[in-house]
């Protein structure tokens, strides 16, 4: 989730702002972080539940899952705020990193500005040349 999130704390870093260019990828983050929540039990508060499972019923078939919930209000309150929280820490841990890293963020953006795209020899003589 961190590594989706990269392009929206970059954003953060270096311009003090967002715009709507991470947008998908902050919906990609939060599905990873709600299937975690709702179908892997993959939350210390929640336990080793898993809240929603795609049981198709007679007139649903096949393909469409059913979205019938089968927990309380106050469980599903606790499921956005754990969602919330695992979609935060995501992106603390990618400011933390790319804060780390400022440099080569800052090298790689200029490196992208004249090429438009980089090999991965490309990446590999900017941390080369960094390093030295």
């Amino acid at each position: 989730m961190a590594v989706l999130l990269g392009g929206r704390a970059a954003e953060h870093l270096i311009f003090g702002h967002y715009s709507t260019g991470a947008a998908d990828d902050l919906v990609k983050a939060t599905d990873i972080a709600r299937s975690m929540v709702l179908h892997y039990g993959m939350d210390e508060k929640l336990g080793h539940v898993a809240l929603q499972a795609d049981r198709p019923t007679f007139l649903e078939g096949v393909s469409y899952p059913s979205q019938r919930r089968e927990y309380s209000e106050e469980t599903l309150r606790e499921i956005d705020c754990s969602v919330h929280d695992l979609v935060q820490k995501a992106f603390e841990r990618a400011l933390e990193i790319l804060t780390g890293s400022r440099r080569q963020l800052e090298e790689g953006a200029k490196e992208l500005l004249q090429k438009e795209t980089l090999t991965e020899k490309d990446i590999k003589d900017l941390q080369k040349s960094l390093a030295a």
